[in-house]
């Protein structure tokens, strides 16, 4: 997708599904508005026949037709040859080579259109949202995991092995652990909310997951406020990186610790350490939990 071919919200129309490592959504949209949408708990550790059913189960519940547009945004690799594979084995541990257009194709008798779900959440600000009229920028979202996304002069960076983009497995100065794709150090093993759990849990603190952190430290609980400001300090330091590297006009926050009270603010702080010219512009997801959705629909 470029910025030659400017795309209005009236032109996407088809089902969409955005499946993510803590929860999946499916929306039906038609001329540019959600008409329905769907919510289920992704389960990480299922099967991938299992994954592969609860898309498409999703999609029999928005009442697909023959002649539906369907567009898939997952977490993970997706290789120019349309294989899924999971980077990040704690949050989807059996998705190995899976050729998940291929499956979806078969099973649904169309062309699928299979994205990385960081890109399209790009794609989708980009054309519609907070990076509309940009030419150079990032999407990072703080979730489950942390995932990016890269367009430069309105093209998407991607490669073959689907690795471009994943940001989240840069190291970070803030880090000290072995990261779920085998790096030690990486950005995603210190401020994504998996691993904002994991420190709390190793803390002694009794939480289920990153959103009872978050409570905590909204609470003003001490030991909360620690790990998600040290989260915001290794995602304000991934943007002085990509700076650095990209020399980018701007770079879109979203996820669900990435939208959080506050978050954003405590992110813009700890970059506003860093030397002028590494302080790139910082907005929010204008489209929210939607912009894959959005995005996924976008022909390549």
């Amino acid at each position: 997708m470029t910025n030659t071919k400017p795309i209005e919200f009236h032109q996407v129309t088809g089902l969409s599904v955005d499946f993510g490592g803590t929860k999946t959504l499916a929306a039906r949209l038609h001329n540019g508005k959600i008409v329905k949408q769907l919510q289920i708990a992704t389960e990480g550790d299922a099967t991938v026949d299992r994954q592969i059913s609860s898309i498409i189960d999703l999609l029999q519940q928005l009442s697909i037709t023959t002649t539906d547009k369907v567009a898939v945004a997952v977490a993970g690799r997706i290789t120019a040859t349309g294989v899924w594979e999971a980077v990040n084995s704690k949050t989807l541990s059996e998705v190995k080579g899976v050729p998940i257009c291929e499956i979806l194709a078969r099973k649904l008798n169309r062309r699928v259109i299979v994205k990385n779900d960081a890109l399209a959440a790009l794609l989708g600000e980009a054309a519609f949202g907070a990076a509309r009229g940009y030419p150079r920028v990032a999407f990072i979202t703080v979730s489950t995991g942390i995932g990016g996304a890269i367009v430069l002069d309105g093209i998407p960076l991607v490669s073959a092995d689907g690795i471009a983009g994943h940001i989240g497995f840069s190291t970070s100065r803030y880090a000290t652990e072995q990261c779920g794709c085998g790096r030690m150090q990486t950005v995603e093993s210190v401020a994504s909310g998996r691993a904002i759990a994991a420190s709390a849990i190793a803390g002694g603190h009794p939480v289920n997951d990153a959103k009872e952190v978050y409570a905590a430290h909204l609470k003003g609980l001490p030991w909360a406020t620690a790990l998600i400001q040290v989260s915001a300090k290794a995602t304000a330091e991934l943007c002085a990186n990509l700076q650095s590297i990209l020399g980018l006009d701007l770079i879109v926050i979203g996820g669900g610790i990435g939208l959080a009270p506050g978050y954003l603010a405590m992110v813009r702080q700890s970059l506003a350490v860093e030397p002028a010219i590494f302080q790139v512009k910082l907005v929010a997801t204008e489209l929210a939990a939607n912009a894959a959705l959005y995005g996924a629909l976008l022909d390549d």
